[in-house]
């Protein structure tokens, strides 16, 4: 479906040759990135990676939204050119997101068969904080940037990509690392504590 949506805005009769002699793949990530980080992270590198082997190229990215404006999730599309091992590819495609980061419950769609392999291994913990119902003094007088450093360094979360989404009624923190259990036991202590974290909600994302 989707290289019948890319033929429409292509002007030459060679570039549609070229769409239709590949293999589309859409890589769904389980993860709650920004379009602009989700781009450094991963489509990036995924590009030139497909490039340097003459394997394809990454032909689109997105990000899926709840009603909320939360992020669900992000995709990135690509071909794969025609005459390449496509499971070779498809192995090393995921050795490199896993390397880079990709969480659990992330997976790999072909369109022409419509098979799925899932992949990822890190894991997910969203702090969701109560932004509409704690005392005015504990809002003047607190800060989420504070619980985002504080959680970063009791995980020892070292990455420079802040994950995070302010809603109307709460706003997420999210972190990603090797055990949800371990993660969620190093900041209990924390989050029982600080004012602002009253009310929170922890909550496994991958």
């Amino acid at each position: 479906m989707f290289n019948k949506i890319l033929k429409k805005f292509l002007g030459s009769n060679e570039e549609e040759e070229q769409i239709s002699q590949g293999s589309f793949m859409v890589i769904q990530l389980n993860e709650k990135i920004m379009p602009i980080d989700r781009g450094e992270i991963y489509q990036d590198p995924l590009g030139e990676y497909l490039r340097v082997n003459a394997y394809g190229e990454v032909a689109g990215g997105g990000t899926m939204q709840a009603k909320s404006g939360e992020i669900e999730f992000c995709d990135i599309e690509i071909l794969v050119y025609e005459g390449n091992d496509i499971k070779k590819i498809i192995t090393e495609i995921i050795s490199k997101l896993e390397i880079w980061g990709s969480p659990k419950g992330s997976h790999i769609k072909i369109e022409d068969t419509e098979e799925e392999i899932t992949f990822g291994r890190k894991e997910g913990l969203a702090i969701y904080l109560d932004g509409v119902n704690l005392p005015e003094n504990v809002y003047r007088e607190c800060d989420s940037n504070f619980v985002l450093s504080e959680i970063s360094r009791l995980i020892g979360y070292k990455g420079e990509v802040e994950r995070y989404w302010q809603g109307e009624r709460e706003t997420a923190l999210y972190f990603y690392g090797d055990s949800f259990i371990e993660m969620r036991a190093a900041i209990l202590g924390f989050v029982n504590t600080y004012p602002l974290c009253q009310n929170s909600r922890i909550v496994q994302i991958a």
